[in-house]
């Protein structure tokens, strides 16, 4: 094992400015014709947080991704008279408050009869000017911003909002933290606080409590072809979270109904030239033994940098001198297992990056420790490493089904850049509002998100097909062992995540595992905690499939 693996914490996915944390598929059904979108978001100029709004807005797009939709993305201000027409569907992502609509978009969100999805902020823009007569046509009544229910303290650090979004018998409850050293809230508590002033016209979909109060409020609000949600729904994101309630919503909203359909997928993650063979072999003929459908996420070539595990001595071992990594690999193919390409050498150079510049442990196609792309990012050296490895697997027979970027992040150059060898890709993605950004330039406004898929994404902001891994990873308190790896994330947590992620219609249960926690000097129960997991997912009443199955 190296002593610095990775691991993902299926906890938040939030967006960053500069480089700085801010507090911030299925086949269709019914339908014939993939929906035609229009995405508005705010873009206010000369503030911090001018392209937040479009951050949040490639998020919704790549959500669209499952259902084909043809998507334009569009700052709210250029927005013209009758727009909305042309499309089935308009989303308008408010994002920044009190940033001012176009009086062409207010008149015709209330007038149009295609649907209109509104989110969070500047609704009253529309509904406290008489001209619209929104509340006499829509029948909602908005009532003001809520938040926080007073200012946190040392002594009193979580006050309470409206953070517990009731759907389908599950509380999906939102993030919240607070720094009481900074004073710094991490939490998007604000919501717009509507009622139904007309039961005859518009409908609570999905109600959202305060459970320090005891208060009730609309979460989402419908009145025949118009939506409101209370929110921004992509803002600190979980696997038990609302973002999971508007993912089944928008089948809703889009009138593309998929049929109930729950698949499971699971893959070994990390598998490289020191893998133990004992472990996969353990691993292989359980799956084979239960007829689970599995994937195997290859590094082709192990790189230790600096020497880091050879005592001092730079260690290169490539697929044809790594003979546990290729015995492993023959074993899984033979009963079922599909090769994931896991980067080529998932880490970057004689770097730390940020760990111990070994294959496994750091970052390959995103300087992490900078927070910003290699001098090199290009097409034709991300193309180059990625033939490299490919080249690799391929002279020993094993050829990728989908490509999965190191520690699932990269440049916006590899990702636009990854399916042209790739014609699927199998992970979470962080997105950017830039390729190239200027991380140090005073003018810089660009912000980075990452975001998981409860379900296959046909087509993202970077023309990826991405197959979804939403549940996470187990992980084990070993600072013994690795003073990093200090963090337990259990086989119960993923379960409750599967079972969160079974509200969605067609909602997938993914997760991956990685083989060295099987070894004995670790001293965990890894694999029973491993059978515990896909054993638990099977009596949900998800099936399991291959990833090759899902294109």
């Amino acid at each position: 094992m190296n002593s610095l693996q990775k691991f993902v914490l299926p906890v938040l996915a939030v967006a960053t400015f500069a480089g700085t944390q801010i507090p911030a598929h299925a086949q269709t059904g019914g339908t014939t014709t993939p929906p035609k979108v229009l995405a508005l978001y705010d873009a206010p100029s000369g503030t911090p947080w001018d392209k937040l709004g479009y951050a949040y807005t490639i998020m919704l797009r790549n959500m669209l991704g499952h259902f084909d939709a043809q998507v334009e993305l569009l700052p709210v201000q250029q927005y013209t008279p009758g727009k909305v027409e042309g499309y089935s569907a308009t989303f308008y992502i408010g994002a920044s408050y009190d940033h001012q609509i176009p009086a062409a978009f207010l008149s015709d969100a209330t007038t149009t009869s295609k649907t209109v999805v509104w989110f969070k902020y500047n609704l009253w823009q529309l509904a406290w000017n008489q001209a619209y007569n929104f509340g006499a046509v829509k029948g909602i009544q908005f009532n003001g911003l809520r938040g926080l229910n007073e200012s946190p303290s040392a002594a009193n650090p979580e006050p309470g909002f409206f953070n517990t979004v009731k759907y389908k018998n599950l509380d999906f409850v939102k993030y919240y933290s607070f720094d009481s050293v900074r004073g710094v809230v991490n939490a998007d508590p604000d919501i717009g606080h509507v009622a139904v002033a007309d039961p005859a016209k518009a409908q609570v979909v999905v109600p959202v409590a305060n459970p320090k109060t005891g208060e009730t409020a609309p979460y989402v609000v419908r009145s025949g072809n118009f939506w409101y949600f209370a929110d921004l729904p992509f803002s600190f994101i979980g696997p038990r979270d609302r973002y999971l309630v508007f993912s089944d919503l928008l089948h809703d909203i889009l009138a593309v109904p998929h049929a109930e359909s729950h698949k499971a997928l699971v893959r070994l993650e990390d598998v490289g030239a020191m893998v133990s063979v004992d472990a996969m072999k353990k691993l292989t003929d359980y799956m084979k033994g239960r007829n689970v459908p599995f994937s195997v996420a290859v590094i082709p070539r192990y790189v230790d940098g600096l020497g880091t595990y050879n005592g001092g001595r730079r260690q290169e071992v490539n697929l044809s001198q790594a003979t546990n990594l290729r015995t492993s690999l023959n074993y899984a193919k033979a009963r079922g297992g599909e090769m994931v390409m896991h980067g080529f050498t998932h880490q970057y150079g004689t770097m730390k990056n940020p760990h111990t510049g070994v294959s496994g442990d750091d970052y390959e196609f995103w300087n992490i420790v900078d927070n910003k792309p290699f001098p090199e990012d290009s097409p034709s050296w991300v193309l180059g490493r990625l033939n490299q490895g490919l080249s690799d697997m391929r002279a020993w027979g094993f050829n990728p089904v989908a490509w999965e970027a190191p520690h699932y992040h990269t440049s916006a150059i590899t990702a636009r850049t990854a399916p042209q060898l790739f014609t699927t890709t199998y992970q979470r993605v962080v997105y950017y509002t830039a390729d190239k950004p200027d991380f140090f330039a005073s003018t810089a406004k660009d912000f980075s998100v990452g975001q998981f898929y409860p379900y296959v994404v046909r087509k993202d902001y970077y023309g990826q097909y991405v197959l979804p891994e939403n549940l996470g990873n187990i992980e084990y308190d070993i600072r013994t062992v690795d003073p990093t790896s200090n963090y337990n994330y259990t086989a119960d947590d993923l379960l409750l995540n599967a079972k969160y992620a079974k509200t969605i219609r067609d909602g997938f249960a993914s997760f991956f595992f990685h083989p060295f926690w099987l070894e004995p000097n670790l001293g965990t129960p890894g694999f029973e905690d491993f059978k515990k997991t896909v054993e638990g997912i099977s009596a949900l009443g998800f099936t399991w499939v291959a990833p090759s199955t899902l294109r």
